[in-house]
């Protein structure tokens, strides 16, 4: 019998492990797992939290967040909603909160004209 296909879908805590790189056994396992995948599923949600822990967890700066998240999302065998990370990402990149611009975009998706953080802004609520 030949080699298996993996697809898998990762939570944050892989993804934390692999890229920070803050407890070695682990980090390498991680690591080695995510390469020798077929598919990595990543959702939306641990990419939010994952750079969410980053940022308030880790103290990294916003820059370094946003580069390491378009090396994963750059990886041959990452699936991943790619728009709404981009905009997450651009959100982040203009100094703003990366879940933000996931949660527009997908509002936006599903047809909404306008985020709560813009109606809040409006003092509608």
């Amino acid at each position: 019998m030949g080699p298996q296909s993996v697809k898998m879908s990762v939570d944050t805590s892989v993804l934390l492990r692999a890229i920070t790189g803050d407890d070695k056994r682990q980090s390498e396992r991680a690591q080695v797992e995510l390469a020798n995948a077929d598919m990595v599923a990543v959702a939306l949600p641990a990419l939010c939290e994952l750079v969410w822990v980053l940022g308030l967890g880790y103290k990294i700066p916003a820059a370094q967040i946003s580069k390491a998240i378009r090396r994963l999302i750059n990886g041959a065998n990452l699936a991943v909603n790619r728009p709404a990370v981009e905009a997450g990402l651009a959100v982040l990149d203009a100094g703003g909160d990366f879940a933000d611009g996931i949660i527009t975009y997908e509002g936006s998706w599903l047809g909404a004209e306008a985020s709560s953080r813009a109606i809040r802004k409006r003092r509608i609520f």
